[in-house]
């Protein structure tokens, strides 16, 4: 290995160590305010990338109609409810997010499906149609039993995550896909030519990143968030509404996974299974960080990046491998300073 060759890996290591920041930052978040460990994080990977590949394909993505279906069961959950507490406020707000704007996406679908409309609408596009399934999810499947043990709720999002991986082969087929590059071109630093998609990676994780810290430290639903990450108990007595708290990160959490496949669906081809394996090396990351620091939790991605792509070169067959096994080592490391605590204390 030379200097061309190592340079070149570190390149790869920095940009899927910026994916899997992003991806281990949104484990944490969900786990800190809602207790679940979410293993189908890296669905929304995989439907964010698909659904841009499908719309720069000039086909129709299936998530357009996966919306529809969701937030139709999402409109009957709640009018059950609604009929059991005889309060129906607050239900025409659920009629228009979770029905009206499902049927709106979809007919505007085929004119966003178009030959000639521009990537980035294509983008921001493909993000309407995944975003509003986080809270979807959490509506359908984690507010029922929200003050179940973390155990059960970790059986319930395997469960999610086989769910979302057969709809997804049914909504999206077999078939690998890529989209265009979001950013052309490329730049010489040294004797190595970085490309545009690189750059447009990291600048969109530190962009994220600089985001999620000022909207939780700035505003008002950030400040709720990080209560309910401190003390969910304490949060309800202050009048925070932690089902509120679960749907805004169920939100937040969809919304970086998309934007994460769209990011790396350019360099790698993306199957309807592709997000799990993605989705495991960013909760490698969270592990780092013991599913509680933000910081750590990123800087153990970018390990993870740069020592998968390391291993890649010298150990090709056995790059999963090495990268999953080094959760041993690091739970071994975190449990000699671990203190046992109460879910709620």
């Amino acid at each position: 290995m030379d200097l061309t060759i190592a340079l070149i890996l570190l390149q790869d290591g920095i940009m899927n160590g910026a994916i899997y920041a992003l991806l281990g930052l949104a484990l944490v978040l969900v786990f800190l305010v809602t207790r679940v460990i979410f293993i189908p994080q890296g669905e929304f990977v995989t439907y964010g990338a698909l659904s841009l590949a499908f719309l720069a394909n000039g086909k129709v993505p299936g998530t357009a109609w996966l919306l529809v279906l969701m937030g139709a069961l999402v409109c009957l959950v709640e009018a059950g409810a609604c009929w059991r507490a005889r309060r129906f406020r607050g239900y025409l707000r659920t009629l228009g997010w979770a029905l009206v704007l499902p049927l709106v996406l979809l007919l505007l679908a085929p004119w966003v499906a178009g030959p000639d409309v521009p990537l980035l609408v294509c983008v921001l596009f493909s993000l309407a149609l995944v975003i509003p399934m986080g809270p979807m999810i959490y509506r359908l499947v984690y507010q029922p039993v929200e003050q179940a043990s973390v155990l059960v709720l970790l059986i319930i999002s395997v469960a999610v995550h086989f769910a979302l991986t057969g709809l997804g082969l049914v909504f999206f087929g077999a078939e690998g896909w890529r989209t265009p590059p979001l950013v052309e071109g490329s730049v010489q630093v040294g004797p190595v030519a970085w490309s545009g998609q690189t750059f447009a990676v990291l600048a969109t994780c530190i962009v994220l990143i600089g985001g999620l810290w000022l909207f939780f430290s700035r505003t008002l639903y950030g400040s709720a968030l990080r209560a309910t990450a401190v003390n969910r108990r304490g949060a309800r007595l202050v009048g925070i509404s932690t089902r509120m708290a679960g749907s805004l990160t169920f939100t937040l959490a969809a919304a970086i996974g998309a934007l994460s496949g769209m990011l790396i669906a350019a360099i790698t081809t993306i199957y309807y299974d592709t997000g799990f394996l993605i989705g495991l090396k960013g909760f490698v990351a969270a592990i780092f960080g013991g599913l509680a620091s933000y910081p750590i939790t990123a800087a153990g991605a970018l390990f993870v990046g740069v020592l998968e792509a390391f291993a890649s070169f010298w150990a090709s067959p056995f790059k999963e491998a090495i990268v999953f096994t080094l959760i041993i080592p690091v739970l071994l490391w975190r449990s000699f300073g671990s203190v046992h605590l109460d879910e709620e204390d």
